[in-house]
């Protein structure tokens, strides 16, 4: 059995989205090396040694079962990913990303590559001061002195301003600060299978449209003038009594919750189906009910052209389904977009999933992840 070691590690970045740097990192570490278990408050600190914009500094503290040389070419690694180039020029320099490992348990490594505890660690104030926030009684191996006295003693007087940022162990726990997500698109554009799978993946309470059940539903792909109001009528009533059910029941067994649909697409599919005078009616009554019902905190958008739509229609062989067209299918897509536009910007991500295949690929959903966990983080600024 692999002996597990509790790791801290000190984080910065000064260049780009410092914040989203800090982020991505932390994920990446969490995926890659070992549990995130606790993280500092976030610090700006000036830059040491070279002029240059100010860092965001934080320390994590994180669980591995992995040998300090492997930790090391794991950060390597995470940090090429992010972006950041090591050269072979002396001195400091900005960088996207900058990852140490400060103490790796109570051991003590002196190799050509890595040195344990990090060697200057006694005279940055921007690593002892995160480092006090979650390991304040550690005592260091070699000076046996702990965080605290450390940080008192330091020669680095520089002033760093905690900042009010927060930074999230993993990506469920960010979602959980979101609590409600929504994955909408026209028909055939994946928000269901990506809604299953965050939810299966990050504990999410899942809430699915109920479109199969609906009868007038394959009458209406026949003859749409003699069905497209029943139908949106009753595609309203259950949609609204499905909303009013399931987001206003708290989950205890799970995090947050994530929906392939969003109330106001009866609004969107009806104005595309009905005739004027039928759309009046419907709307009055559909404002009503949209006033009671739970809005999601973020609303995902998947927007696919309407060859790949038709394609993804067919292969899932549908039989109600047969009789889409493009031109329906492109006047969806119009509507989504005229219904984004008056949505609020700060709770609306769009994201382009034509050339992605995040079913079958994992890089491809995790791509979405980021854009989304992205997103979640500028909501918070």
């Amino acid at each position: 059995m692999l002996e597990s070691n509790t790791v801290y590690f000190s984080i910065g970045s000064n260049l780009g989205q410092k914040r989203n740097n800090l982020q991505k990192a932390i994920f990446l570490i969490g995926e890659r090396i070992g549990e995130v278990t606790a993280i500092s408050h976030v610090y700006n600190t000036p830059a040491l040694g070279f002029d240059s914009d100010d860092f965001f500094n934080a320390c994590l503290e994180v669980k591995t079962d992995s040998p300090p040389e492997d930790v090391l070419e794991h950060l390597l690694a995470i940090e090429k990913h992010l972006g950041r180039e090591r050269t072979s020029e002396s001195g400091y320099q900005s960088r996207v990303i900058d990852l140490d490992i400060i103490y790796f348990d109570t051991h003590v490594v002196h190799t050509e590559k890595l040195t344990v505890p990090h060697s200057r660690m006694t005279e940055r104030r921007f690593v002892l001061k995160p480092l006090a926030d979650i390991a304040p009684q550690f005592y260091h191996p070699i000076v046996n002195k702990d965080t605290r006295n450390l940080l008192q003693e330091t020669k680095d007087k520089s002033e760093i301003t905690k900042l009010p940022i927060k930074l999230f162990k993993n990506r469920m726990e960010l979602f959980s600060d979101v609590q409600f997500l929504a994955i909408e698109g026209n028909i055939g554009a994946g928000k269901t299978s990506l809604a299953a799978k965050i939810s299966e993946n990050f504990n999410a309470k899942l809430i699915l449209e109920r479109f199969a059940e609906n009868p007038f539903l394959p009458n209406f792909y026949k003859d749409k003038a003699r069905y497209a109001f029943p139908l949106e009528m009753s595609f309203l009533a259950d949609r609204y009594q499905q909303y009013m059910d399931d987001t206003n029941q708290f989950d205890l067994f799970t995090n947050f919750m994530v929906s392939d649909y969003d109330i106001f697409k009866s609004l969107i599919f009806a104005k595309v189906t009905l005739q004027k005078d039928e759309f009046e009616l419907y709307r009055k009554i559909f404002n009503f009910m949209y006033k009671e019902v739970k809005k999601p905190k973020i609303y995902v958008y998947l927007y696919q052209t309407t060859e790949r739509l038709l394609e993804q229609i067919k292969m899932r062989g549908r039989d109600y389904e047969k009789g889409i067209d493009a031109n329906y299918l492109e006047k969806i897509n119009r509507g989504y977009l005229d219904f984004l536009r008056t949505y609020p910007q700060q709770n609306q991500l769009i994201i382009d999933v034509s050339e992605l295949d995040f079913v079958n690929k994992e890089p491809d959903y995790k791509t979405l992840l980021e854009s989304i966990s992205s997103f979640a983080l500028q909501q918070r600024d």
